[in-house]
């Protein structure tokens, strides 16, 4: 079908009204756009308690009032013209905007598509006025307190084309509530009402950020956050960024705010993003509350008529700033970081199944094994955590009961020898795999979560999981999760101090490991030799459809060589020699923690497991894998006696 011919007229000036009927089409999309201009205009006038009220999700009525400076009633038809402000007056103002708006044209625009009044009193005026329509309204006496109220009524009566592209009530309400709870979530200072239809919805009072963001955000959010605060030069980014194990299926729980203005900016979404990246399975969305703080010369937000992009004069400072600020943040997420610890289960959360807890696959009772008596898996975790076997007459203390864990520390002294004990039996190992050193004296003393916060191993459960007692209770660790995190980690800062001049450590096979291969396979050998002998690896074709394995990264000497290669000939083909190693390094090395890591239903000596534990302490990001899934779980006492109906 063809367009119907435009109509030709000559070159004429709009009128005022067209003109603000047009720049509405772009500030009013929905009532929602009409809270966001009122509410910022109440937070630019100082105001520390603003009361919104809805009628037919602020189709039939927005009314905001607040309790700032107000405006003198001569200044009342100036608020309603176009291009009229009291927040810029220059270009030089115009390049360092400090308030949230001032552009000079929400009333005007919200004016030519509803009805609207303005009554305001300022601190010494003996009384409240009122104008009503437009600019060219009369200025009346009227009743008030100090503040301002803006009441729009019947949003685009004027426009019924306009009206027929709303959603329903509900909808819009929705649009307009989510509005609020963004801008009540910057300004934990300032006190919040919101009412819909009569009905008081939400009430904040002013509040600390963290009870702000916990109120709105929810208790989930609450007990899986952590917070953040960093600063360098004009930069200051502060706010709450979630635990990975408390993401979300949509991006609905992510709040970015530079200088108190809320922005959708492609900038910092990457640059969160980008750090959650080896934390976080990439179908997830983690939940955040950030602020960025800067000279305002420093970023434009005159980029678009609603203010949620800006542009900033170095983007990639910006970039960098917020990527290593987050980063540095989830590297905390140990199981000695202070507010990192997985939340404890509640005794609601707590069922019993079918399998009785104390049907467990090793007992502290039973004697421990032998080192001659490890499986060749066990044998493999042992020369990978390098633990030496227990010390001559160590045991369980019979009488540890009661007040937390009073295990004989001495037990476990020789779980951590020294370099040079290692050396003389002659077992050197790389100093990575090392669990890190911890003193020991022999005497009993209690144990505090400073010491050993996972605590120590009981038994395993079903070759899966590992029990530990600590201070507060039960520890659950998935022993394959929280090794492959250990050993990503691992991976990754051998690639970077590779990167820093220091030799990638690999291990030599003494009989390569061959196995038949494709074209593309061998192709791959051929092509990405280069990056492969960066990572470690030594892959040569023998013919045409055979490869042989002849040496592999120290780290990953247990794993299958050739699943491994294979595995990682697929990921060099399909991202590309130079760009594995930079934008898909993280699933790169994920495919390589995952085959070494340890698999279920191994069993593990004690030793082993206590290894286990003692290097997830030492580690950074030890409280998920790098999918994202939790690697421990804290069961506490207090839950345990609930389900036993102890002091009931």
């Amino acid at each position: 079908m063809n367009a119907p011919a435009p109509t030709i007229r000559p070159i004429q000036q709009l009128p005022d009204q067209l003109i603000s009927q047009i720049a509405a089409g772009e500030v009013v999309e929905r009532p929602s756009a009409v809270v966001k201009e009122l509410l910022e205009n109440a937070l630019d006038a100082g105001s520390t308690t603003i009361t919104i009220r809805l009628e037919e999700g602020g189709v039939k009525r927005i009314a905001i009032t607040d309790n700032g400076r107000g405006i003198a009633p001569e200044q009342l038809p100036l608020a309603l013209s176009r291009h009229a402000t009291s927040k810029i007056a220059s270009l030089s103002d115009l390049e360092n905007v400090g308030t949230l708006g001032f552009r000079g044209e929400a009333l005007a625009s919200i004016a030519s598509v509803a009805s609207v009044r303005v009554t305001s009193r300022t601190a010494d005026a003996a009384h409240a006025f009122e104008i009503v329509g437009s600019h060219e309204g009369v200025v009346a006496p009227s009743s008030g307190a100090c503040g301002t109220t803006i009441d729009v009524q019947d949003l685009y009566f004027n426009t019924p084309a306009r009206r027929k592209f709303l959603k329903s009530e509900q909808t819009e309400y929705a649009h307009c509530a989510e509005v609020v709870r963004r801008i009540a979530l910057s300004r934990p200072d300032v006190a919040f009402s919101l009412s819909h239809n009569g009905r008081t919805i939400d009430h904040w009072n002013v509040s600390e950020a963290a009870k702000r963001s916990a109120h709105i955000l929810g208790n989930d959010f609450a007990e899986a956050r952590l917070a953040l605060d960093e600063a360098a030069g004009p930069l200051h980014l502060h706010g709450y960024v979630g635990l990975p194990t408390a993401s979300k299926a949509r991006a609905d729980g992510q709040f970015f705010y530079v200088n108190g203005r809320f922005v959708r900016d492609k900038v910092l979404v990457h640059a969160v993003k980008a750090a959650y990246q080896d934390v976080l399975h990439g179908d997830r969305f983690p939940a955040y509350v950030l602020s960025l703080d800067l000279d305002p010369a420093l970023v434009d937000v005159n980029v678009h008529p609603s203010k949620t992009e800006v542009r900033f004069r170095d983007s990639r400072a910006v970039h960098q700033f917020v990527f290593h600020a987050v980063q540095r943040t989830l590297a905390q997420t140990s199981a000695t970081a202070h507010g990192s610890v997985p939340g404890p289960m509640t005794a609601a959360e707590v069922r019993p199944s079918g399998t009785p807890l104390w049907q467990l696959s090793q007992s502290p009772s039973q004697p421990q094994q032998r080192p001659h008596e490890q499986t060749s898996f066990g044998a493999q975790l042992t020369q990978t955590f390098s633990p030496s076997p227990y010390a001559a007459g160590s045991r369980w203390d019979d009488a540890a009961t009661g007040g937390g864990v009073a295990q004989r520390l001495e037990s476990y002294g020789a779980l951590f020898a020294s370099d040079a004990a290692s050396s003389s039996s002659g077992t050197a190992s790389s100093p990575a795999l090392m669990p890190v050193p911890v003193p020991m004296t022999a005497a009993d003393k209690p144990l505090s979560n400073d010491d050993f916060p996972l605590g120590f191993a009981l038994a395993q459960l079903h070759g899966i999981y590992i029990l530990a007692q600590n201070t507060r209770g039960l520890v659950l660790v998935d022993m394959h999760a929280a090794h492959e995190r250990i050993l990503y980690e691992q991976i990754k800062n051998a690639l970077d101090a590779q990167a820093q001049g220091q030799e990638m450590q690999v291990q030599a096979l003494l009989i390569p490991v061959t196995f038949y291969a494709d074209a593309m396979e061998v192709a791959t050998v051929h092509e990405h030799a280069d990056t492969l002998a960066t990572l470690g690896f030594d892959i040569a074709a023998l013919s045409p459809t055979t490869l042989a394995v002849r040496s592999v990264p120290t780290l990953l000497k247990n794993a299958d060589a050739q699943t491994l290669a294979r595995d990682v000939l697929r990921d060099v083909r399909e991202f590309g020699g130079s760009r594995v190693l930079i934008e898909r390094r993280n699933e790169l090395l994920g495919t390589l923690a995952c085959h070494t890591a340890v698999r279920a239903n191994r069993i593990l000596s004690q030793p082993e497991m206590n290894a286990l534990l003692r290097q997830m302490e030492s580690t950074e990001r030890a409280d998920q894998c790098n999918h994202g899934r939790p690697t421990w779980v804290q069961l506490e006492i207090s839950a345990l006696d609930k389900l036993f109906l102890r002091g009931q």
